[in-house]
């Protein structure tokens, strides 16, 4: 028993321990380590659900801009405002980034008839705030085909989607975009009891406009409408190029099923090929 005494006597008079405030200085600045690493945790994970989320919004948007580019583009003057919020990522435009060739044929082979450019709008949000994986694309609208040329009354004239290519000349990006395309309808009309065929296509053409960047938003408005026609085609042949491909807005960026189309129709039709420019402006405070 005096043993036992004795050894917790020299136990509490051993200079070596450490003493009680050392102690708890250092379970305090465990704990502070720990709780400073859970901060940093909970802060990363909740920036990168706050970004996912907002790139999920601007997948609306983007498409909310596609639609409304269709309504002002056959209407000189006609104005949309489409506004947007955004912490992490930025609209841009990206001028003559398409061009449309179009050949008709009347059955001595293609003969050219028109050349047009267009710009395209894009989303753009760092990869270091939000990544799906390079190479990475999602078609948001429409959702199946891929073709640069749809057909019917209801057909879009851009395409939606999401795509992020690494690396590429202007950052590092996953990028939603929105890029102009051809929709083709088909009518017949008799006239003194012939029918004729008559086939339309509607491209729009996007220019840039003001960017003051006042405001969060993209400004549509139609400035012009022209339209090419002509007589007694039995083909028509619609190629696309990228003029920007060295800057990475290549086939593979657009990923269309084809960079050429080509329509068989009724000997004979009449084709005509409406172009409506739309000026594009990022920022204006209206």
């Amino acid at each position: 028993m005096s043993g036992k005494r004795s050894s917790l006597y020299s136990l509490r008079k051993d200079k070596r321990a450490i003493s009680p405030a050392i102690s708890t200085v250092i379970l305090t600045s465990a704990v502070v380590t720990l709780l400073l690493v859970a901060i940093v945790f909970a802060n990363n994970f909740l920036d990168a659900r706050l970004a996912e989320n907002e790139f999920s919004a601007m997948k609306q948007f983007t498409q909310t801009v596609g639609l409304q580019m269709d309504d002002v583009a056959w209407t000189i003057g006609r104005t949309q405002t489409i506004r947007y919020a955004s912490k992490y990522g930025q609209v841009n435009f990206e001028s003559l980034a398409l061009t449309y060739t179009v050949y008709v044929n009347t059955g001595g082979g293609y003969t050219y008839l028109a050349n047009y450019s267009a710009g395209i709008l894009l989303y753009n949000m760092p990869v270091s705030k939000y990544s799906l994986g390079n190479n990475y694309h999602e078609r948001i609208f429409p959702s199946t085909d891929r073709s640069f040329l749809q057909m019917g009354t209801s057909a879009p004239i851009s395409h939606v989607y999401v795509m992020e290519k690494l690396p590429m000349n202007d950052g590092e990006y996953i990028r939603i975009v929105v890029a102009p395309t051809v929709r083709m309808l088909n009518s017949k009309i008799s006239t003194g009891g012939e029918i004729k065929n008559y086939y339309k296509f509607y491209l729009p053409l996007l220019s840039s406009g003001d960017n003051p960047r006042l405001s969060q938003s993209v400004t549509l408005t139609g400035k012009t409408v022209s339209v090419e026609t002509a007589g007694s085609i039995n083909l028509i042949r619609i190629n696309v190029t990228f003029p920007k491909s060295s800057l990475g807005f290549d086939t593979s960026f657009f990923n269309f099923d084809n960079t050429a189309e080509i329509v068989d129709i009724p000997d004979g039709s009449i084709i005509e090929f409406y172009t409506g420019e739309v000026v594009v402006s990022l920022g204006l405070h209206l």
